[in-house]
């Protein structure tokens, strides 16, 4: 299949494409040179100007009527931030990132009360934030993991993304931007040291350019022992993590209106589960080697056999950009990535229910095969008062999973004792559970911003849509350990769905000043249906999709030096995907219902994004984002008459906030630097089906460097840095959830981790 299989959309696509060709050719500034006009006029103490991609070309912050949020590669390195998953401390108050359950293989990414799911594992199953790295969507949960290859920036768009970047974007997109080819030699590395026996190495090196090629070659590797002690001997402990990547990228400059980009990539991240603890008791007995733990532990009371579940990603990356004229020109971004995981989640044994002489200690054994291939063609226009792109997108993804649950422990007569089972027992063969899903997703684009010259081009209009066509079937090969069984009837069961959308976009700007900007956007997004593979039927749910409406102020004050910007949303969430969980007696594995929610949810907030210097040297930041989310009830497929329950929004905390400090001062030639954060957030519903909310948390990260250190050798520099997350080794419970028969049970947030990194760069 090609971008052009939908025939349709191949027509449209051709048709778009010709009458936009046939404009004249237009005269545009780009945001760099616009970003440079800027810095060249500001005070010397003016914050320093953002750059973004959120329209499919490059604006000013500050110019883009889109609540954003921005952290480079400073930021990162600030809060030892070393993937995706590390912005679970909520460096970014609307964007909430966590595990799936225990294991960290997998991420459920929330953006303003949409997009988080409970089961990450579902290969027909979508995310409601998208995320992107290069303009290349990410179809899965899994892999978002990886340790980030030297980025320039990653960009978190807030809001339904539904108009430019589509798939699955109701919540919002995160765009990560990796830096370059310089076309300079030159080499910058780092390697350090840390507790829990960890150590970081990342290199980057740029050759010279020849032959109007530059090619750059990135290295990372990462590694942590557990933070929580497994007592069996040999055996990793929980939450240990062994990250490695190599990106190798080289940029043709072919004339001076092309230029094509190819990059590979290929990552392992290698990382073992969470420890999940029981916080107190429910009604069925316990063992006396499995009591209670209610605060956070630092050893597992029994030992578990366990390995590192294993994620290994690769892609292939081709954006070939030609420009037409000065003011017009089409860019092409073809995509193929190749994900594999294994998952051994042996983290829940505090969950076990005592039985004298019974097996025990579930042990989730799973893997998930995933490939996808994507093509987008984007042909982008600009002139004094207009500013356009329009496209065309294919996505194509094939994923196969299977999973098997067995125990691997077992008491004695009297719970005071156990041992090890010589191989993992399960009353079915392996897999218990497995199926297979293929999508295709083809897509027509278009927006248009317009500059009338009635309003001395203060005032902008944008309009855009999207037109989305998404297919998916699938198969359900065995679920709890047997072919499925519906209507009395023993069968592979089926998926075969086709769902179409258009999303459309309104947003009005005006510049009260060349400092000051205030929005107003209506906007949509959705997500696409699937099949829940752990259900005995797999029947389909339907999509999901949020209409939103945003004001928002952005502007700079006292010569540039304080960046005040506000956003307020009020959404309307519409069929909401919802699991619904039922225990199966004797059976090691349960089983999830997906159904639509009825009815529309109200989602409400404001956010807030403030940047103060008040002196060269010293930079001040507070975000701040509180949520109000209100979903109806969804009908219970376990109950019969199918009643309509209570459900809770996952991942929204009522209010998140994050401060930041940096301040820096020269040492004799060197510069001293130094940054502080503290991230805090309420309690929030970890289980759509539990009222049971999470801790209220606090998280404070920290650095002290010594820059810019003159060594021996031209333009040769030494940098040193301590470094700490959860300085203040505060405590919660990032994920709780309550039940009946086995009582509370939750997973501590990690315990402080600090180290030392040497960077050299020429």
């Amino acid at each position: 299949m090609t971008v052009f299989t939908f025939n349709r959309v191949r027509l449209a696509a051709q048709t778009a494409l010709m009458g936009s060709l046939a404009l004249l050719s237009l005269n545009a500034t780009t945001a760099h040179a616009e970003a440079a006009a800027t810095a060249a006029e500001a005070p010397a103490d003016a914050l320093p100007e953002i750059v973004v991609t959120a329209q499919k070309r490059e604006t000013r912050l500050q110019k883009t009527p889109i609540s954003i949020s921005v952290m480079n590669k400073d930021d990162f390195s600030n809060r030892h931030a070393q993937s995706l998953a590390d912005l679970g401390d909520g460096a970014i108050p609307s964007l909430r990132v966590a595990p799936f359950f225990s294991r960290s293989s997998a991420l459920t990414i929330g953006m303003r009360g949409v997009g988080s799911m409970g089961d990450a594992n579902q290969p027909s199953r979508d995310q409601g934030v998208g995320v992107y790295v290069d303009g290349v969507y990410m179809g899965r949960a899994q892999g978002l993991g990886m340790a980030l290859l030297d980025i320039e920036r990653v960009e978190v768009l807030k809001g339904p993304q539904g108009t430019l970047f589509g798939r699955n974007t109701e919540g919002g997109a995160i765009s990560i931007v990796t830096k370059k080819p310089t076309g300079v030699y030159g080499m910058n590395t780092t390697f350090g040291l840390s507790n829990f026996n960890g150590y970081k190495l990342e290199s980057h090196l740029n050759l010279p350019e020849m032959h109007n090629v530059s090619v750059k070659a990135d290295l990372v590797l990462s590694k942590r022992d557990g933070t929580v002690k497994n007592p069996l001997d040999g055996a990793p402990d929980f939450n240990a993590y062994d990250k490695g990547g190599v990106r190798l990228e080289a940029l043709w400059r072919a004339s001076e209106s092309v230029s094509v980009d190819y990059a590979f990539d290929a990552s392992r991240d290698a990382s073992t589960p969470y420890f999940v603890q029981l916080l107190s008791k429910g009604s069925l007995p316990l063992a006396p080697l499995t009591p209670t733990q209610p605060d956070r532990a630092k050893s597992a009371l029994i030992g578990v056999p366990m390995q590192h579940s294993v994620g290994n990603t690769s892609g292939h990356t081709l954006v070939i950009d030609w420009k037409l004229s000065d003011g017009l020109k089409v860019k092409s971004i073809s995509s193929y990535r190749k994900l594999t995981q294994s998952q051994f989640d042996n983290g829940s044994t505090a969950l076990s229910v005592f039985a004298p002489n019974g097996n025990f200690s579930r042990y989730s054994l799973a893997n998930f095969d995933q490939s996808q291939y994507s093509q987008e063609i984007q042909l982008i226009g600009d002139s004094a008062q207009f500013h356009y792109v329009g496209g065309a997108f294919f996505y194509h993804e094939s994923v196969a999973d299977d999973a098997w649950a067995p125990n691997t422990l077992q008491w004695n007569a009297t719970g005071t004792g156990y041992a090890i089972l010589p191989s993992p027992v399960n009353a079915t063969p392996f897999p218990d559970r497995a199926s297979t899903a293929k999508t295709d997703s083809a897509g027509l684009f278009g927006q248009l911003t317009w500059t009338p010259d009635a309003f001395d081009g203060k005032a902008h209009l944008t309009i855009g849509a999207r037109y989305t066509e998404d297919k998916k079937r699938g198969e359900l090969l065995k679920v709890n350990g047997a072919i499925p069984v519906v209507n009395g009837v023993a069968a592979i069961q089926h998926l075969d769905a086709k769902w179409d959308r258009i999303d459309p976009m309104v947003t009005v700007a005006y510049d009260v000043t060349s400092d000051i900007n205030l929005y107003a956007k209506w906007s949509t997004g959705y997500k696409a249906g699937g099949a829940n593979s752990r259900s005995l039927t797999y029947r389909a749910f339907g999509p999901e999709s949020v209409e939103a409406r945003e004001i928002g102020l952005k502007s700079e004050w006292f010569d540039r030096s304080l960046r005040v910007n506000l956003a307020a949303y009020d959404s309307d969430y519409k069929d909401t995907q919802i699991d619904f969980n039922a225990v199966i007696p004797g059976n090691t594995r349960g089983t999830l219902e997906t159904t639509n929610a009825a009815g529309t949810a109200k989602l409400k907030g404001v956010e807030a994004d403030i940047t103060y210097r008040p002196f060269r040297g010293l930079i001040l930041g507070a975000t701040y984002a509180t949520n109000s989310t209100h979903l109806p009830k969804a009908p219970n497929p376990f109950v019969a008459g199918n009643p309509l329950v209570a459900v809770y929004p996952l991942y929204a905390p009522k209010n998140a906030y994050s401060v930041t400090v940096d301040y820096s001062r020269p040492v004799g030639s060197a510069l001293f630097k130094a940054h502080l954060d503290a991230n805090g957030a309420s309690g929030q519903n970890t289980s759509s089906a539990d009222p049971t909310r999470s801790d209220n948390s606090l998280i404070v990260n920290g650095r002290l460097a010594l820059a810019n250190i003159a060594l021996p050798g031209q333009n040769t520099a030494l940098q040193l840095s301590l470094w700490s997350r959860n300085l203040t080794n505060e405590k919660h419970v990032f994920m709780r959830n309550f039940n009946a028969a086995l009582g509370t049970y939750g997973i501590y947030n990690e315990p402080r981790t600090y180290g030392i990194e040497a960077n050299i760069s020429f």
